[in-house]
Order: structure tokens, then C-alpha cells, then sequence
């Protein structure tokens, strides 16, 4: 090996050489893990830990993504337009998208990023090779030291090299591949009075939150690179609005969901044409990217860009699928840098989890019991409440704003601009709950989170992880909920090797129960009905709970029957057929 060189280990991978450059590199010591408690521990009574306040320590692809929040199963029930808010005329729509999109690019992200104290490495960022400029800016952001996967990709980044790097939420990983592909895009000549200068650099995100969080942080570093811009493009807004301000003001760095950008080189005239001076191709969050089914038009914006680019892909885990856009999208000489250390818990050590399991018909009052105990305990709480299907977070929202409780809502069916907001005012204030589809599962950094309760089964095992990583971020302590329904019990083999111990189920007060009644009562027909129709394509499309028919058909009346309904809905013909229920005893059709 040569003097300059350095042996990166990939603890579940290969080894990785990198040059060192001017950055000296520490692979660091693995930390010690706190979690002990076996799911098999005794019960724990909900109001000891719950309730107990919380101490702060230091087209068909496009339908397929929407049901995924929709429910799996069942799909071409939204529009396109049904994304968009339809209460107000287009210009009004544009003004308020852009002043949302403004707010969640200045006020998103937090003071430091996101980044979970504990994978701080003990490399400064004054000892690596970066520009005065981009170090002035991230003295300004406030970050001295790097996180374990700056440490570890920086140096090969900044040589030129495709990355593919498995690291954890919350690690840094979005300065990780902003920094060095702006000192990339710092030594690029520009072209004076250039009207439409290229994109440089291409970041895909899964989600629109996620896509903000990005431009927010990359405007952080662009602070004295005064030469550079960064503009986002997201579905749920106009796209005639995006084309207005990509032409009034283009910039060289694009951060975008696939669907959208897809959208933007079929229809936006002199697009393809920008794309074509891309330097830098970020996949970010690789592994939900793909998850999500948005590989088509991953490969089809990976046609139109150049082929001698560099390529960098960031993923929580790195199944097969990763593994095949990654043959797709890098050069065969790219590194594999592994971040998340073997023996290294999954989940944080400061969260405590729990589960309960309860008859459906008990889980609202469950739920109204936990948060206003949670509420009583803890001034500054700040819960997200986490449910299967955008249609099913809008009715569980609904009840809990009748229980008068302070609610904010947030999915897909919201327009961005609404969406924005909400995210924005859940991220600056205290005394806030949250209740969320997975479009808050990753990515999204809502510090300060003191409970994460999770209702119904999740989609799998990195789901449920992912969902209860929105608390206790940086340093603090937080706490999870699983409330399953006594036949969703069998997911919890999937995490028995996580320290999650059950909980007893509390008494339901009489008082509790009437008031919950009265509050499910007033939640209007039409949004039972559609809570009920994405409730049966989700569970229609789980593997284990879908495969008997007649079964589903049983749980989907208890569903029924939790909102208050005696006779279950009934679903459009059109809609069963998609969801291949069609003529199954118990479900009605219209």
C-alpha cells in the first residue's frame, strides 16, 4: 500500500482504499450500546414510562408511489390534481407554494443539520482539503468536527471516485455529499451572461421534506459562493410554477424527486438540454428511492445525463435492489464505504420501547389515554403519531382534533404548501402532536421529539426503525409506541432482537370511552370511507395478513366497526377489481 494511502473498513463489505489527501482520517471505535431489555422483559405499566416526563441530555409509477401511502394494494383513486390544494385559483396556489417552499428553505433543519452528537468522529473540518470559502461557510453553520461518514467519504469524494456509502439517519450524510461535490462545482468555469447556465449537480430525494432539508443545508454551505444557487423541484406543487422559476432563475444545483424531474424533461422545454452539464448524480436515501418504485424513472434520468459524471449514492441499508441501480448508475470502480459498524444497535439508546397489543376497537381510546397522560407529564412535549395510509392519518387527526387535543396533520393528500407549514411550525414549536403518514419517516429532522407512536403494523422491520429515529436525536432521550391489533402481533418477530418490551394495556375508563364515541361519531362519513378503503388496500397488500381473503375481509369490518360504523362501506367496483377482491364475501361493492 502506498504511504499516501488509507484502509477504510466496510465492516459487511469489502475494504476500502482511499487517499488521504490533506484530511487525516480516524476509523473510529465502536460505541458501546446501552439497550439490555429482551422483548421478552415483563410488562411495563404505559403511565411509569409514557406518561414520565422527558429529560434533554447534551403514471402507474406514479400511482405506485402514491400507494404506498394510500395502501399497497389499491390504486388510481387520487388524480394528480387531487395532490394539488383545489380551494384557491392557480396564481394564488403559486404565491402560497412559494412562500411555503421559502419558509421550509430558510427555517428548515435545525442548528446543527440533523446530525446525532454520537457520531461525531475527532476530525476537524479545518484539516481536510476544502476551499476557504466552503470552510468559512461551514464555520458559519457551526460544525467543527465531522461525523463518522464525512470523515470517511470526504477524502474519496473530493478525489473524483463514485461512492456508495451505507450509513445511518441522522449521521450527517446530507453535508457528506453536499461539500465535496460544491468544491466540484467551485472549479467549474462559468460562462459569463450566461441566460441558462447547466445543472451541475443532480440530487434525488424520496420525499418532498427530505428535498427541502437538502436545499436547506445547501444553501448553508453556498453562503460565500456567491456564484452558485440551488432551486428544488417537488411534485405537489405547479409545475408551470417550477418552470417560471427555473427560467427567471437557474441555478446549478437541483435537488428533485424523480417523479417530478421526470415530469420537467418531458415538458419543459430546453430541460434535457441543461441536464446535460450534470458533473455530479446524488441518489439520496437510495434504498427508500427504490422502495418507493421509483427505479424507471431513476434509469430514464440517468439516460439523459452524461455518462462521465460522478456518481454518489447514500442508503440506510443496502439490499439487492441498491446493489443493481448501483451497477446501473457508477462506474465499476466505485467505492463502498460502510458507516453503520457490526454489533451496532439499530435503534437509538437513550429511545425506550414499547408495545401494547389491543382489539381495534380499543385503540383510539388507547391513544387519547397515552397522549393526554404524555401531555400531563411532560410541558414541552412534542409527539408524532405515525399510521399506515395517508387517508387513515387523516381520520386518526380528525378524532383527535375533536378530542381537543392541539393536532397538526400531515401526507400526501396535503398540498406542499400545506405540508411546508406544517413541517416548518412542528420543527420550531413545543406542545405540538404530530400525526403523520411515512412521508415523515426519514430524513425529516424535528429535534426536540419527546414520544413516536406507531399505530398499526409498519410496512417492515426498517420502517419501524426509521420511524421511531424521529426522537431521540442528539443526545436526548425519547420514547416509542407500537399499538398492534392482537392478529398484527407476528411483526414482532421481525424486531425481537431490538430491546422493545411490552406494555400492559390501560383500563378504559367509561368516560373516556363515551367521550372517544362521541368524538368518532362527529368525523365526517367521508372520511371513514376513505380511511376504510386505503385501510383494506394496505392490509390487502401485506404478504402475511392478505393472503386469506375471507380473513382480510373479517378484519376490515373490525376496522369498520372502530369508526362507529355498523355496515362496512362500500368500495367502487373498479377499485376491488385493482385490489383482486372482487366478489369476496363481506366487502361491498357500489
Amino acid at each position: 500500500m502506498a504511504s499516501g494511502d488509507l484502509l477504510l473498513r466496510a465492516h459487511a463489505g469489502t475494504p476500502v482504499l482511499a487517499r488521504a489527501f490533506a484530511c487525516r482520517l480516524l476509523v473510529p471505535a465502536r460505541r458501546r450500546s446501552g439497550l439490555v431489555s429482551p422483548l421478552a422483559a415483563s410488562k411495563v405499566g404505559i403511565a411509569d414510562v409514557v406518561g414520565r416526563r422527558v429529560r434533554s441530555g447534551g403514471a402507474d409509477q406514479k400511482r405506485r408511489r402514491r400507494d404506498a401511502e394510500e395502501g399497497f394494494g389499491f390504486s388510481g383513486v387520487a388524480t394528480r390534481r387531487e395532490l394539488v390544494d383545489e380551494e384557491g385559483e392557480e396564481e394564488e396556489q403559486d404565491k402560497e407554494d412559494d412562500e411555503a417552499l421559502k419558509l421550509g428553505v430558510e427555517n428548515n433543519g435545525g442548528e446543527t443539520g440533523g446530525v446525532d452528537g454520537s457520531y461525531l468522529s475527532e476530525t476537524r473540518f479545518d484539516q481536510c482539503a476544502i476551499s476557504p470559502l466552503s470552510m468559512k461557510a461551514v464555520k458559519d453553520a457551526g460544525y467543527e468536527r465531522m461525523t463518522e461518514v464525512q470523515e470517511a467519504t470526504l477524502p474519496i469524494i473530493l478525489q473524483g471516485k463514485d461512492v456508495l456509502a451505507k450509513a445511518k439517519t441522522g449521521t450527517g450524510k446530507t453535508v457528506a455529499f453536499l461539500l465535496p461535490a460544491i468544491e466540484v462545482l467551485s472549479t467549474i468555469p462559468r460562462e459569463q451572461n450566461q441566460l441558462r447556465p447547466p445543472i451541475n449537480l443532480l440530487v434525488m430525494c424520496p420525499t418532498r421534506e427530505l428535498a427541502n432539508q437538502v436545499a436547506v443545508e445547501a444553501r448553508k454551505l453556498l453562503r460565500y459562493h456567491r456564484s452558485l444557487g440551488v432551486q428544488v423541484v417537488i411534485g405537489g406543487t405547479r409545475l408551470t410554477q417550477e418552470q417560471r422559476s427555473m427560467q427567471a432563475n437557474p441555478c446549478q444545483i437541483l435537488v428533485a424527486t424523480p417523479g417530478r424531474l421526470k415530469d420537467h424533461l418531458e415538458n419543459t422545454p430546453g430541460f434535457s438540454s441543461r441536464l446535460k452539464g450534470v458533473k455530479v448524480l446524488v441518489l439520496d436515501e437510495a434504498d427508500r428511492l427504490l422502495d418507493m418504485g421509483f427505479r424507471r424513472d431513476i434509469e430514464k434520468i440517468i439516460a439523459s445525463i452524461p455518462r462521465e459524471r460522478q456518481t454518489l449514492l447514500f442508503s440506510a441499508t443496502v439490499p439487492e435492489e441498491v446493489r443493481q441501480i448501483s451497477h446501473v448508475a457508477m462506474k465499476k470502480d466505485y467505492r463502498f464505504v460502510n458507516t453503520v459498524k457490526e454489533g451496532d444497535e439499530e435503534t437509538h439508546a437513550q429511545v425506550s420501547q414499547m408495545y401494547m397489543v389491543a382489539p381495534l376497537d380499543l385503540h383510539f381510546s388507547i391513544l387519547y389515554d397515552v397522549l393526554k397522560k404524555h401531555v400531563a407529564e411532560d410541558a414541552d412535549y412534542k409527539v408524532i403519531i405515525f399510521c399506515t395510509t395517508a387517508m387513515v392519518t387523516k381520520l386518526v387527526a380528525e378524532v383527535l382534533s375533536q378530542l381537543k387535543l392541539n393536532i397538526r396533520e400531515i401526507h400526501s393528500r396535503k398540498s406542499q404548501s400545506a405540508r411546508t407549514k406544517v413541517s416548518d411550525e412542528f420543527r420550531k414549536s413545543k406542545g405540538l402532536i404530530l400525526v403523520s403518514s411515512d412521508v415523515s419517516a426519514r430524513g425529516v429532522d424535528y429535534p426536540d421529539v419527546t414520544l413516536v407512536i406507531q399505530v398499526g403494523i409498519p410496512a417492515d422491520r426498517e420502517q419501524y426503525i426509521h420511524r421511531l429515529g424521529r426522537t431521540g436525536r442528539k443526545g436526548k432521550e425519547g420514547q416509542g409506541l407500537l399499538l398492534l391489533a392482537p392478529w398484527e402481533k407476528y411483526f414482532l418477530g421481525t424486531v425481537k432482537d431490538l430491546s422493545i418490551a411490552e406494555s400492559a394495556v390501560p383500563p378504559v375508563d367509561s368516560s373516556v370511552e363515551t367521550e372517544v364515541k362521541n368524538a368518532v361519531r362527529k368525523v365526517e362519513m367521508k372520511s371513514k370511507e376513505c380511511a376504510y378503503q386505503a385501510w383494506l388496500g394496505y392490509y390487502n397488500s401485506n404478504k402475511t395478513i392478505g393472503r386469506d381473503k375471507s380473513r382480510l375481509a373479517h378484519l376490515a369490518e373490525e376496522f369498520s366497526q372502530s369508526m362507529g360504523l355498523a355496515v362496512p362501506p362500500a368500495i367502487p367496483k373498479n377499485i376491488l377489481r385493482k385490489m383482486g377482491l372482487n366478489n369476496v364475501p363481506g366487502l361491498r361493492s357500489s
